[in-house]
């Protein structure tokens, strides 16, 4: 009977050590990073199919997500009209890693050719 309590212990202490080993990883976890950018378009099709591909590819490899993409809708206030996207990126590091990756700084001189960037970082909050 003893031994049946000493297990029974056991693995109550065992779950509840495991239970808060993951919410201390958890409460660890830094809150993703999110870009924003207004791009305003001179040259739809030139965006399209000389710069967004190539782009879009970079920031895949480089562990970007699309959050949204598209025409904004104003609120407030007053912004460059514009192609709307938000990116997510797992820090800073890697967001400015990409930004300034070879790749990216290659297609981004055509993009210029095409549109102006207004982009900014934020980082997300903890929820």
């Amino acid at each position: 009977m003893k031994v049946r309590y000493t297990v029974m212990l056991s693995m109550l202490a065992g779950a509840a050590a495991g239970a808060a080993a993951i919410q201390a990883l958890h409460a660890q976890a830094k809150p993703p990073v999110y870009m924003i950018a207004i791009n305003e378009i001179s040259n739809q099709e030139g965006y399209t199919k000389q710069y967004l591909p190539t782009a879009q590819k970079t920031i895949k490899d480089h562990g970007g997500v699309y959050v949204a993409a598209g025409p904004g809708t104003q609120i407030d206030g007053s912004f460059p009209k514009g192609r709307v996207v938000i990116q997510r990126w797992e820090s800073m590091e890697a967001l400015n890693g990409w930004r300034h990756s070879p790749e990216y700084e290659a297609i981004r001189k055509v993009g210029e050719g095409f549109a102006k960037y207004n982009v900014v970082a934020v980082e997300g909050v903890k929820q």
